[in-house]
């Protein structure tokens, strides 16, 4: 199971990433802290006369691929003003990766080109429709998370206590976002609202198996306030899972993660990781010790920085 992680993009961070890059992330951070969803910023591009596609601009924030033509680049200087980014720092980043021109730009070398745009581009059609920012407003202080895995292997839900605080005035809904394993229907997934929410729209994407839920707080929140929500996703309807993982864009709170097995069908050897980006090699490997009657185990991390987190399970 995978699973894409929000949370917003502080001054220092989008600073770091005008300077180091790389651009797809430097992109998204502009574009995350400015509350803008795509369908938006197509919008103020062809209001300068700009034609760019959602599709395009969700591929240039992803990594799968960089602006080429001039009229892509003409696209990225407005963006510069359109994000209120200093002149040239976007592009700057475009001409020192080498990524500007060139083939080598549709597909980063050693990464998954269906896990780099398949469900990055999804959401981003998906939310474009809700017309809704991915970001909402809001950053995480505390996420804890429990997964069930059932008898024949198979996700059968995942639950979320949340903790978040608002960085703008008049937030009142986040969403949340499913990817489901290999096979999962998520026009079958039950979305549940828990403790101080309730379920709004709920989308889906059937090819990119992934379905965002908007979840719609009992209040509306102001600037520095802090809030606690639970939700949950029953599946069922994927495969045999073998890891489950969360995506974090930048660094955020405390993250818990417990993933509980069925006595029916318990793995031989669980172990936490880490992972730069979709596709990348794991890192940081280290086995972990089932508890519960041997049938739960469990990561914390005190502090989570940008990339992927997650347990894996073998099942012989």
């Amino acid at each position: 199971m995978r699973s894409t992680g929000q949370g917003a993009a502080s001054t220092e961070d989008i600073a770091h990433l005008l300077r180091t890059g790389p651009f797809h992330l430097a992109l998204r951070a502009a574009l995350t802290a400015r509350g803008l969803p795509l369908h938006r910023v197509q919008h103020r591009l062809a209001a300068r006369g700009i034609k760019v596609g959602v599709t395009s601009l969700s591929y240039w924030q992803q990594g799968a691929r960089h602006p080429r033509r001039p009229e892509s680049l003409r696209a990225v200087r407005a963006l510069e003003q359109i994000l209120e980014l200093p002149t040239g720092t976007l592009l700057r980043l475009l001409t020192e990766s080498g990524r500007g021109a060139g083939p080598e730009a549709v597909r980063p070398p050693s990464r998954s080109y269906r896990a780099l745009i398949s469900v990055g581009a999804a959401v981003e059609e998906l939310l474009a429709g809700m017309e809704l920012p991915a970001d909402g407003g809001l950053h995480t202080v505390g996420h804890h998370e429990r997964v069930r895995i059932g008898g024949a292997g198979e996700l059968l839900g995942r639950e979320s206590q949340h903790v978040v605080r608002a960085h703008r005035d008049g937030v009142d809904r986040y969403l949340a976002v499913h990817h489901g394993d290999p096979g999962c229907d998520p026009a079958r997934v039950r979305v549940q609202a828990h403790d101080n929410c309730r379920t709004g729209r709920v989308r889906w994407h059937g090819e990119a198996e992934v379905l965002v839920a908007e979840l719609l707080f009992d209040a509306r929140l102001r600037a520095g306030d802090t809030y606690v929500f639970g939700y949950g996703f029953e599946d069922g309807t994927g495969g045999r899972s073998t890891e489950y993982v969360r995506g974090f864009s930048y660094t955020g709170g405390q993250y818990v993660l417990q993933v509980r097995f069925d006595e029916a069908a318990l793995p031989v050897r669980c172990r936490r990781f880490t992972r730069s980006g979709p596709g990348a090699p794991s890192r940081d490997l280290a086995d972990l010790t089932p508890s519960g009657r041997h049938r739960a185990v469990h990561l914390v991390e005190p502090t989570v920085r940008r990339g992927i987190l997650g347990i894996a399970w073998d099942w012989a």
